[in-house]
């Protein structure tokens, strides 16, 4: 079954770095209608402004994909992985039996992903 979700209908958090949008209840949100779509638990769109990000945190038993939708994101992670996703690419990461990862904005301008 499709299910059609504007955008201005999605949770939301903005502060001062971060505009996120959530389609599934995550954080803050809960909406019991949307808690999970099958196995698929969260799926954000973040607009994380210049110079800013996500610090240091776990997760454990996922798989996190992101796509870079404008601008470039920075990760490093407690396995000893650094790299940059830029617009239009992909980065995908297995959280396995627990891993601590950052995703920074290194760039002069927002960054946008799904």
């Amino acid at each position: 079954m499709i299910e059609k979700r504007p955008f201005d209908s999605l949770g939301r958090h903005d502060a001062d770095w971060l505009a996120a949008r959530y389609h599934f209840s995550f954080s803050g949100y809960h909406d019991p209608k949307r808690v999970h779509w099958g196995a698929l638990r969260v799926w954000n769109d973040d607009t994380i402004k210049a110079k800013s990000g996500f610090p240091p945190h776990p997760h454990s038993d996922m798989e996190i994909i992101t796509y870079v939708r404008s601008g470039a994101i920075t990760h490093q992670d407690s396995m000893g992985n650094k790299g940059r996703t830029e617009a239009g690419d992909v980065q995908v990461m297995s959280g396995g039996s627990g891993v601590t990862h950052a995703e920074y904005n290194l760039e002069g301008e927002s960054t946008t992903l799904y």
